[in-house]
């Protein structure tokens, strides 16, 4: 297996974030050969450094989190998954509230789908 890179979006306590545009932190992993998968980096973004406002942008430079194979976060719009998936890195939604339980469960390829992205203000502006 070669390595990978997997963001999951998480909230202040630690749980995942309910909403992949407007997350701030991001856990990202490495899984590879190993067993388990390990904490490489944590990203904090600024309000303005979100997905959700970094795509809105569309100034056409890469976001940190375009540089990572897989992204996991709660809930997340069409447009981000779509944007994100241009620049090669897949977002998975999921009800895992526990990031790595979240990424043990997309290795073994169980990980349970997020519920639908409803939220009335990204989606009118394209998220």
């Amino acid at each position: 297996m070669n390595e990978i890179l997997i963001a999951v979006a998480v909230e202040k306590d630690g749980s995942i974030a309910p909403h992949a545009g407007r997350a701030s932190r991001w856990l990202v992993y490495v899984a590879g050969n190993e067993a388990e998968a390990s904490l490489a980096w944590t990203l904090d973004l600024t309000d303005i450094g979100s997905l959700h406002e970094w795509h809105v942008r569309g100034d056409g430079n890469r976001h940190p989190l375009h540089y990572v194979d897989v992204a996991i976060a709660g809930s997340a719009g069409e447009g981000v998954k779509r944007n994100l998936l241009e620049r090669n890195t897949k977002l998975h939604t999921t009800i895992e509230t526990a990031p790595l339980k979240a990424v043990a469960a997309y290795l073994a390829g169980e990980l349970v789908d997020g519920l639908p992205h409803e939220e009335q203000h990204c989606l009118k502006s394209g998220e």
